[in-house]
């Protein structure tokens, strides 16, 4: 049945008194924020920062990716691929002056905008296994990493200083599916270069009785850190007991761990999520996700930081007084 002129002129009066008063629904601009691998602590700096209450009631939709780590997150930050990502400050670095092993390329579009925490080099073997060095891994199957990420690119840099990279049967895998390989005895040893503890040396504890290689001393020995100077000797603190079995300090060395950007990422965007991420309820949220993050402060926010700063991020700790 046809409808009357005055219904259809009241019908038309009605939508547009009604869109007048709502006025136009606006789509919040997609941001893509780099994660990193199952069990590793990229995907929960990521997933953290995302979800935190004041950062997902600003005007963007934040969606995480996971990826295979700081390398990869190198690459996508800079291509645009991706707003942000957490990368360590030896990639940024390194990145940004052309010094990759066996990539020459320069990535120039990754700005700093905070520091996370310190992540030390951790090699899983099982106890009583004869494994003391990393040089009595020649010949054994060893989980080396996902390719892409810094793990893998921090192991190969390793193995290759000590001789042995090609002297190992390399298996390329994230840290939960290395503890399920260990676990089976498909894996002589595995490598993780992440946050302490790590949920998958929990799991691979669980299974078998394990220790983890001083990676210090050989470090030390064999000339690693005279070479690469940006890692530091650290102590990782397993004798709090987070790893079943293993009841002392044990040597290795870190590097720091930073959140960047690409240009692209808007200033207000950036400048915004530190102002609510480095807070004392921000900073008590990214604790209650994972205890790493007690590393994190206003303090300490630019610590390892060598290269240049995201505008919103420069604005930020400007602001609270951190660099001039």
């Amino acid at each position: 049945m046809k409808k009357s002129f005055p219904v259809i002129l009241a019908i038309s009066i009605a939508l547009i008194i009604t869109m007048a008063f709502t006025g136009p629904v606006y789509a919040k601009k997609l941001i893509i924020f780099a994660g990193g691998p199952a069990g590793g602590t990229f995907q929960v700096v990521a997933q953290s920062i995302a979800t935190y209450k004041p950062v997902k009631a600003m005007d963007y939709n934040i969606k995480v990716q996971s990826s295979g780590g700081s390398t990869e997150n190198l690459r996508k930050v800079n291509s645009g691929k991706a707003h942000f990502g957490t990368v360590y400050s030896g990639h940024v670095y390194a990145g940004r002056n052309g010094l990759m092993v066996n990539d020459p390329t320069k990535y120039e579009n990754v700005l700093a905008v905070a520091y996370l925490y310190e992540a030390p080099a951790q090699l899983v073997v099982r106890k009583g296994a004869g494994i003391t060095s990393t040089k009595d891994l020649v010949g054994k199957k060893v989980g080396v990493g996902n390719a892409g990420s810094g793990a893998y690119s921090y192991c190969e840099m390793f193995f290759t200083h000590l001789g042995i990279w090609d002297k190992i049967e390399r298996n390329a895998m994230g840290y939960s599916a290395a503890a399920d390989a260990f676990g089976n005895n498909q894996l002589d040893a595995f490598w993780l270069f992440t946050a302490y503890p790590n949920s998958a040396i929990i799991q691979a504890g669980t299974m078998n009785d394990i220790e983890l290689v001083d990676l210090d001393a050989d470090a030390k020995k064999y000339g690693f850190y005279d070479k690469y100077k940006n890692f530091v000797p650290y102590q990782i603190p397993t004798s709090d007991g987070r790893y079943r079995g293993i009841d002392k300090d044990v040597g290795s060395w870190v590097d720091t761990t930073l959140l960047v950007a690409n240009p692209s990422a808007p200033e207000d965007l950036v400048y915004g999520m530190l102002k609510e991420i480095f807070t004392p309820e921000g900073l008590a949220w990214m604790v209650s996700q994972k205890k790493t993050f007690k590393a994190m402060s206003v303090e300490k926010g630019t610590k390892g930081i060598a290269t240049p700063m995201h505008p919103g991020a420069e604005k930020f700790w400007k602001e609270m007084g951190i660099i001039k």
